[in-house]
């Protein structure tokens, strides 16, 4: 019998845990508890399928760890089932992700192969494909602890790794966004133990874990579609409909119903159904084994996959939920999104706010920053383009009640990678690296572009998914090593490892205040400070070098005197003017 989740603890500041009991005709069968103090049964619940039976209980703060038993009876056939009752531990979990980290995102079939035992798994439908850019390739968790050293070395202070649950789908199941278990990591990475082990060795060296989570959709595979619990327990439609990806339809005025309903209930893929997190029992369900995994290995946060297309009223009640249970805990929310105002409208406390609704969502990814600085850097200044796009982006924070908590990126898992983007420009890159490490948000690192990873998401997302070189055994080079890397790789590598070092060392580039001043002639200057730092960030985005007037910018460097190169570590006098090379930034600290 499938018994989900397969435990809980006592102690928990929510009482109630709501027990789904998956077996043949188990709705009919009568059911008694054993003998438990502290704990009693609220509810017991059929729905349309026979062969489901949910069961919730109410667990008392003085309940002690333990079994419970349930006794199942019918015509004379008994059996029981346990279901295990533990106490918290005190080790670290839900710290939650701030502005002082730095995020590195992790694709674990493609990051390393630490355990080839794995790689083709008796009963799991996609073995090794190595040589198929949609194909498994064998990277797993193993593979990320043995890199641990690397991570920490160039500075990183949270993993977040794409879904790393089954995904036992027949085709391109590798990505980990179609989940066909909730409760189990998917073999050809690892086991759950192992999922634990990762966090516990992250933790041991002072590094966050985040968990990568889906609640619009499941794979197509998931043993639900078999036997579904409900008629509802999914968006239905007489054809299949894929959704129109339309986010915007939630907030319009002038929306039609049928283009609502096509966004949040049509299907994200046809190998993906859709979730109706509308239907109590779901909503139970996908609130409860995030709660459970958070509490069974260590996990410090979440990333939620397509936000806005799951029902918000959900998503408001697992960001309350989850929040209550653990108050460090800043989730944040992929809305990918075309606006400020739109992306705005999903975040917590933005004066859009919904009457009678308030989103309890603590942080976004903020898409909006990530594509101004791609057309900065591929874009002449215009009025409103090039360099000015990313000052009107910023110059609408006023939407976030804490912009300095959302996720910043210059590219993820989902689109074409940023040295790619910027036509392989290395000056580029650093002015792209120099923008992510130095603005206000959590900056976030997709894997290999320390090293310069490439690939355009075209035709295939696999292409921007490549395996890191050195994570598999044989592979030529090594690029984890020094050795390994190119002359201009290891620049790139040096380079944004000396500013993620300083980044982590400087409050300023934390929590502090952000001053920005208009772009002109396509250099973009703004200030990070607070009582112990000031830093001066400026990126020349022109194909030709510019000089800048300092005294345009005397209300954030009087008193000081110096300029401090925070690459270089070179040190010279405040000058009346400064030249920029084409493409290229300075971050200087500013010195008395």
């Amino acid at each position: 019998m499938r018994v989900e989740p397969p435990n809980w603890w006592i102690g928990m500041k929510n009482r109630e845990v709501e027990i789904l009991f998956h077996r043949e005709d188990i709705a009919n069968f009568e059911v008694k508890m054993g003998k438990f103090s502290g704990v009693k049964i609220l509810k017991i619940e059929k729905t349309d399928s026979p062969n489901y039976l949910f069961i919730t209980l109410d667990i008392s703060p003085k309940a002690k760890p333990g079994t419970l038993a349930f006794n199942f009876s019918k015509n004379g056939f008994v059996f029981s089932q346990n279901f295990p009752l533990l106490a918290r531990n005190e080790k670290p979990k839900a710290q939650g992700v701030n502005p002082s980290d730095i995020i590195y995102l992790i694709f674990p079939d493609r990051f390393s192969n630490g355990d080839p035992s794995n790689d083709n798994v008796p009963g799991m439908l996609e073995g090794l494909q190595r040589d198929s850019l949609i194909g498994r390739h064998g990277g797993d968790l193993q593979g990320v602890i043995d890199h641990l050293d690397y991570l920490q070395d160039l500075g990183v202070t949270t993993i977040w790794l794409n879904p790393e649950l089954e995904n036992n789908q027949s085709h391109a199941s590798y990505h980990g966004y179609a989940v066909t278990d909730h409760y189990r990591v998917d073999r050809r990475f690892g086991t759950n133990d192992l999922l634990k082990k990762l966090v516990e060795k992250c933790h041991e060296r002072g590094m966050k874990v985040v968990r990568d989570v889906v609640f619009n959709h499941i794979g197509d595979g998931h043993y639900w579609m078999k036997d579904l619990p409900a008629k509802d327990w999914i968006n239905q439609w007489p054809t299949f409909t894929k959704s129109n990806f339309r986010a915007p339809t939630v907030l319009d005025p002038y929306a039609s119903e049928r283009d609502k309903k096509q966004f949040s209930d049509g299907w994200f893929d046809r190998k993906m159904p859709d979730v109706n997190q509308r239907n109590p029992h779901v909503a139970k369900y996908l609130t409860q084994q995030t709660i459970w995994w958070t509490e069974y290995a260590g996990l410090d946060d979440f990333r939620i996959d397509t936000y806005p297309y799951s029902d918000q009223n959900f998503c408001s009640a697992w960001c309350k939920a989850m929040t209550d249970e653990y108050p460090k805990m800043k989730m944040f929310g992929e809305i990918w999104e075309h606006s400020v105002a739109i992306t705005g409208f999903f975040a917590d406390n933005q004066p859009m706010q919904r009457a009678n609704f308030d989103s309890n969502l603590p942080s976004v990814v903020d898409f909006q920053w990530c594509f101004a600085v791609q057309e900065m850097l591929n874009r002449e200044q215009g009025w409103t383009e090039g360099a000015a796009r990313l000052y009107y982006v910023l110059a609408q924070d006023y939407f976030y009640e804490n912009p300095l908590q959302n996720v910043i990126m210059v590219d993820n898992h989902d689109f074409t990678r940023f040295f790619t983007t910027i036509g392989e420009n290395f000056d580029k890159f650093k002015s792209g690296m120099a923008l992510l490490f130095t603005s206000r948000g959590v900056p976030q690192i997709y894997y290999a572009t320390e090293i310069l990873g490439t690939g355009n998401e075209h035709p295939s997302h696999g292409n921007i998914r490549k395996d890191f070189p050195g994570g598999w055994p044989g592979d030529a080079k090594n690029k984890f090593t020094a050795a390994g890397r190119t002359d201009l790789e290891n620049e790139a590598f040096n380079f944004t490892r000396t500013l993620i070092h300083y980044r982590n060392a400087t409050t300023a580039l934390q929590t502090g205040k952000l001053m920005q001043f208009v772009p002109e002639n396509s250099v973009y200057t703004f200030f990070r400070f607070d009582e112990k730092t000031t830093v001066m960030t400026i990126v020349n985005s022109a194909n030709s070098e510019k000089t800048i007037e300092m005294s345009r910018f005397s209300e954030r460097t009087v008193g000081f005197s110096k300029l401090k190169n925070v690459v270089t570590g070179e040190i010279l006098a405040m000058p009346e003017k400064l030249t920029i090379p084409k493409n290229a930034p300075f971050v200087f600290e500013l010195l008395k």
